[in-house]
């Protein structure tokens, strides 16, 4: 009974540890969110074109927007 607080110890360890394996404490993979931003954008303006929501030349001035930009 007084050795209880080894347990605890061991179950600290064991969760820190998968909550290592699980990716919890990963850095960054390096995009910023302007990146991610500006991906979305093209994917956003590229799906707006498919839809048939704007036309091809519209599409084509977007493009070269976002392009300018990055």
């Amino acid at each position: 009974m007084m050795y209880g607080w080894i347990i605890g110890v061991i179950l600290i360890v064991v969760l820190i540890v998968a909550l290592g394996r699980g990716g919890i404490f990963q850095k960054n993979s390096g995009k910023t969110a302007d990146s991610h931003h500006d991906d979305s954008a093209m994917e956003t303006l590229k799906n707006r074109y498919a839809r048939g929501e704007i036309d091809k030349a519209e599409f084509e001035e977007k493009k070269a927007e976002l392009k300018k930009t990055n």
